[in-house]
């Protein structure tokens, strides 16, 4: 007998959310400021502009990760939004369009479950969502930060870097920590523990 799948969220893991995108809060705004760092170290050679791609993979985790725990429509966009959210409130220096932020990179890695109909969570499906949230904060970047005016080379030098810095973060450390949680029994009510239990 198949397994129904339940779409609505419990208590438990609304909590188990929450507890991520905290985590993750403090992370992205470490992220920020190691991108500054990077910026100013770059600078001298010219390549300031690589230095927020390099680091753009970590803004990713919380979606990935909480939506890897889940298994549910909507994570994405709210594991997104609220580590976003916390990130303003621990006083990220680029105030509340970082939660605009938050919806459209949210916004890619729902997309591809979607399209996988909530069905698919394994390691490619992963990649493909964390690629999903890369492709539409680039196409944000165009938008908010103005890379329409770049070179069309440095435009692809930027994505692939930012694209290789998703797939490390959000795909591999992201799939890592989830796998390992799992492995300790921690997420037994969770559909991740079920699977690997």
């Amino acid at each position: 007998m198949n397994e129904k799948k339940e779409y609505g969220w419990k208590l438990k893991e609304i909590i188990l959310v929450a507890m991520i995108c905290i985590v993750f809060g403090v992370v992205y705004l470490g992220g920020v400021y190691l991108a500054s760092f990077l910026s100013t170290l770059l600078t001298p050679v010219g390549l300031a502009p690589l230095a927020n791609e390099i680091v753009f993979g970590v803004w990713f985790m919380a979606a990935i990760l909480a939506a890897y725990i889940l298994q549910k429509p909507g994570v994405c966009i709210v594991a997104e939004v609220l580590a976003a959210l916390i990130e303003v409130l621990l006083g990220n220096m680029y105030g509340p369009m970082v939660i605009v932020a938050g919806i459209v990179q949210g916004a890619g890695g729902e997309i591809v479950f979607a399209l996988g109909r909530y069905r698919k969570f394994n390691t490619k499906m992963l990649y493909l969502a964390a690629a999903g949230c890369c492709v539409t904060s680039f196409l944000w970047s165009f938008v908010r930060s103005g890379y329409g005016q770049l070179a069309v080379p440095l435009l692809i030098i930027m994505f692939l870097i930012r694209l290789v810095s998703t797939l490390i973060f959000s795909g591999l450390i992201t799939k890592a920590i989830g796998d390992g949680l799992a492995k300790t029994g921690l997420l037994k009510g969770y559909a991740l523990g079920r699977a690997h239990g």
